[in-house]
């Protein structure tokens, strides 16, 4: 898994909000001294995702217990399959198990999800992004499962790439305007960051192809015979992706206008986890 600076900040805070001054349910009928082996096993088929984070809450929990991870991230796994074994100390692993399966349900229901709107686009050159949609606190994890999940990591934040949006086109003054003030920001700033930029019509699209200063051009809302025309004019000028309003049902569809990318933010905020339990072994 990719290093993250504040994973384990992440996972005490997690950690605190469940535990609290003490997990008093096993506190009260589990021996200090009680050691134990446990299992987390997949209730469901998906693509497993989190398994580094799981592992990560229970040794923050109890760095004694001995984790073996037997399904690694980015793996299929199928119902009944062990992802994991846990052994040590009983109640340590009864106080980590429900941060550890939050973590891994809703990563690995992200990741099984991209999977299969992934598999949608066999065949075809489109990528599936993700978007900034994602659980505050959680965006590098979340975006980490996409990318297990097959998918392309679109920008990480605000500071990695200028996306201007309708509303910095409305408030800068209009499409020319955004694009000069940002290009000599950049200049003045000394950054180099790639530009796109969000057009709502063919004619918004004109602008840009006239005016230029970009690298990619986002086809907001365009149906997909708009959309169509849209690609044929930039011609491989500019990178082009599409958004809004595209389901599952409509995805390939989209995909087959030769639009370079496009984006699902549902990916990220519209998620059923995968359904994964801890047992004892």
């Amino acid at each position: 898994m990719q290093h993250i600076d504040n994973l384990d900040q992440l996972i005490k805070m997690a950690l605190a909000e469940d535990i609290g001054d003490g997990d008093h349910s096993s506190l009260a009928c589990i021996p200090p001294e009680a050691e134990n082996s446990a299992k987390m096993v997949a209730k469901a088929d998906g693509i497993i995702c989190g398994t580094e984070v799981g592992e990560r809450v229970f040794t923050l929990v109890d760095n004694s217990l001995k984790v073996n991870i037997l399904k690694h991230d980015g793996e299929p796994i199928h119902k009944g399959d062990i992802i994991m074994t846990i052994d040590g100390h009983a109640g340590s692993i009864l106080t980590a198990e429900r941060t550890a399966l939050n973590f891994m349900q809703r990563l690995s229901g992200i990741a099984t999800e991209t999977n299969r709107m992934v598999k949608m686009l066999e065949g075809l050159d489109t990528k599936l992004l993700d978007t900034r949609k994602t659980t505050p606190n959680m965006r590098l994890l979340e975006k980490y499962a996409v990318h297990c999940g097959g998918g392309t990591n679109h920008r990480i934040g605000l500071y990695d790439m200028i996306m201007l949006k309708d509303n910095h086109i409305d408030f800068a003054g209009g499409i020319v305007a955004a694009i000069d003030r940002t290009r000599n920001y950049l200049k003045a700033k000394n950054k180099d960051l790639r530009i796109e930029i969000e057009v709502r019509n063919l004619d918004e699209l004109q602008t840009v192809l006239n005016h230029g200063g970009v690298d990619r051009i986002m086809l907001d809302n365009f149906d997909t015979d708009t959309l169509r025309e849209a690609v044929r004019r930039i011609d491989h000028r500019y990178e082009t992706e599409a958004s809004g309003g595209i389901t599952e049902q409509t995805l390939r569809q989209y995909a087959e206008t030769g639009v370079d990318f496009i984006s699902v933010g549902a990916l990220t905020h519209h998620i059923k986890s995968l359904d994964i339990s801890l047992i004892k072994n």
